[in-house]
């Protein structure tokens, strides 16, 4: 009898599977650094609290690019990184896996209305890349690939997010016949 998985690595698994196939069969993305880190922010984004994990100094959650951006400002080497690298994971998880909801997340009456997630998102990860001694050292060449490559790696988790919508039709089971006999 097969061991049985958490959901956690099941999850992870239908991830990897989805992100792999994706970027290394139809976008000819052969880097397996980069869809690690891709199947890591899928997972890490399935909690909210991991989505808008950004505080600032009083612990107010900040839910806005425009706000992390300045709290980015605010802070200092290590922590400023940080910052950078989730503005880069929140705008490309938004405008590659839900952007429709980028008309709510940029409403005329938010802050982020004038904000181009992709423009932000691209500058954020290469900022956040230029800290690459360690312990970033691994992760720096993977995040400034994602602000170079940022619309294409959007594109792409839009597509794998189009093929886990397919699986409950795939994983349905067929109706019976007197043929299967």
């Amino acid at each position: 009898m097969a061991p049985l998985l958490s959901s956690g690595e099941t999850l992870r698994r239908l991830f990897a599977a989805l992100t792999e196939h994706t970027f290394q069969v139809e976008l000819g993305v052969a880097d397996p650094k980069v869809t690690d880190y891709l199947v890591e922010l899928l997972l890490r984004f399935l909690r909210t609290d991991a989505i808008f994990r950004i505080r600032d100094a009083t612990g107010r959650r900040l839910e806005e690019v425009a706000e992390m951006l300045l709290e980015a400002e605010e802070r200092t080497a290590r922590p400023k990184r940080e910052v950078y690298r989730h503005i880069g994971d929140f705008t490309l998880f938004w405008s590659g896996v839900y952007p429709e909801a980028l008309r709510r997340l940029q409403a005329p009456d938010r802050k982020d209305h004038l904000i181009d997630y992709q423009q932000k998102g691209k500058e954020s990860y290469y900022i956040a890349s230029t800290f690459d001694e360690e312990p970033y050292r691994e992760e720096a060449p993977v995040l400034r690939r994602l602000s170079y490559e940022f619309e294409m790696f959007s594109y792409g988790l839009n597509c794998v997010r189009r093929e886990w919508e397919k699986l409950p039709e795939r994983l349905a089971p067929r109706p019976w016949s007197a043929d299967q006999n």
